[in-house]
């Protein structure tokens, strides 16, 4: 027997993998300006990486279940590009030239990728919404009957 709101399963999976994107984006615009780290370099932007995963092969779902996806974060991945320089002598990290190795982040992007992020954690949250409403209603057709 299939349960009764399957769809949620893998929703809920989509909201928390996005949940993730979201603190990572936080982090990375949180840190834009960030010019020394812990290992004395400039942060390093990172990215989230999601993957299909098959809910049967984690919860020994039926048969009938075993096309129902979901998606995880499969690893989060620091960007390699080389950091941008910044003329700024007067800066503690400056080099001998003046020069300040800053973060290569782009703010305006981090916001763009921060709001698609927002909204799919929405669309997700409204299937849930909508699978919730639909079993209340299949559950109250059985009590007019």
């Amino acid at each position: 027997m299939l349960p009764l709101l399957s769809g949620v399963q893998s929703t809920s999976t989509a909201l928390e993998a996005e949940r993730i994107r979201m603190e990572v984006i936080t982090q990375n615009i949180a840190n834009a300006n960030t010019s020394r780290g812990p290992d004395g370099k400039p942060y390093q932007r990172q990215e989230v990486v999601f993957e299909a995963m098959l809910n049967r092969q984690l919860t020994g779902a039926s048969a009938l279940d075993a096309g129902s996806k979901g998606v995880m974060v499969s690893r989060i991945t620091k960007d390699s590009s080389a950091p941008r320089l910044v003329y700024n002598p007067g800066h503690p990290d400056a080099n001998p030239q003046g020069m300040v190795a800053m973060p290569n982040i782009n703010v305006h992007e981090e916001m763009v990728d921060m709001i698609a992020a927002s909204r799919s954690f929405e669309a997700n949250l409204a299937v849930v919404k909508n699978a919730r409403s639909m079993a209340l209603q299949t559950l109250s057709i059985g009590k007019r009957a």
